[in-house]
């Protein structure tokens, strides 16, 4: 049974199998915009009270979104009562700001400013490499549908949206600049497209664990020692030897956080045991090793 509710708000939400939705036709004029002619996704909510209070702030970003497109489209109003100075930003432009960002941070791990500078760089490519105050939320919400349609998934255009978001916000405070961020608050629609990672068949990880004890090198060790501690990449190349603990009751790699490799959460900090081909991995590892790290090549 599929029943609409027609009260402010709650025009857009209707109950399908007891789950609401957000349904809406996408006005004529921003049509273009969209692939299709109507908005439909899942408010996850069994509950109306939920879905009609989250179908209120849908409402409210869809017409904040809209109303930026279609000024797009105007001719600024008085723009010929502006004086020309008014119109200048002296705001440091993004790239500049990228640098700031990280040197106030005092960051210096390779994967954190790679990926700063990298999310920065996407801007600029989209929008110009501007003063950090001069882009709008119009622009913003561009830049959000150009990482869609560069295949990204929902999870990734956030955490780059929140990459670009902070490095502005620092900005700001730290050089005492008034203004807006153009990148807070901009709506992301629900695009349930992230898909779950599968593990590895027991019997390719075998096949994997068997040529790494026949090649026996030190890439191998590298990826024999992930194969059954479920360790990340980048904890296996940042340990030191010390880390290994061969000589316990029970062997362990004691995975830490170091100045050159931090770890992804607080609670990564973890004690896991050495068993199988991983502790063959570690032994190996541990015997070429003729310095503080496990795997120099990567140090």
């Amino acid at each position: 049974m599929h029943k609409v509710m027609y009260t402010n708000a709650s025009q857009y939400v209707s109950n399908r199998g007891g789950i609401f939705y957000y349904v809406r036709r996408v006005p004529h004029d921003v049509r273009q915009h969209y692939a299709s002619s109507r908005i439909s996704f899942s408010l996850r909510t069994k509950s109306q009270r939920c879905a009609l209070r989250t179908a209120g702030s849908v409402t409210q970003r869809l017409e904040d979104y809209w109303l930026g497109l279609r000024l797009q489209q105007m001719d600024i109003p008085a723009i010929h009562l502006v004086k020309a100075g008014d119109l200048e930003d002296d705001s440091p432009l993004l790239l500049d700001a990228v640098e700031m960002y990280l040197n106030t941070k005092g960051k210096t791990d390779k994967t954190f400013v790679r990926t700063a500078r990298r999310n920065a760089a996407y801007v600029s490519k989209v929008l110009g490499n501007r003063p950090i105050t001069s882009y709008a939320t119009s622009e913003a919400a561009k830049f959000r549908d150009w990482c869609f349609s560069q295949g990204m998934s929902l999870n990734t255009v956030k955490r780059v949206f929140t990459a670009v978001r902070s490095i502005i916000n620092l900005t700001m405070r730290e050089y005492g600049i008034k203004g807006t961020n153009a990148f807070s608050g901009t709506y992301m629609p629900d695009k349930p497209d992230a898909s779950p990672r599968q593990p590895i068949p027991n019997d390719i990880l075998k096949a994997i664990q068997n040529q790494c004890r026949s090649t026996d090198d030190e890439m191998r060790w590298l990826v024999a020692l992930i194969s059954d501690t479920g360790m990340r990449l980048s904890e296996a190349v940042g340990l030191l030897t010390e880390d290994i603990k061969i000589g316990s009751d029970i062997p362990y790699v004691d995975i830490r956080p170091h100045p050159w490799r931090r770890l992804k959460t607080l609670g990564s900090r973890r004690k896991v045991p050495l068993v199988g081909c991983s502790l063959w991995a570690a032994r190996q590892a541990l015997n070429a090793s003729t310095g503080d790290y496990l795997f120099p090549k990567y140090d």
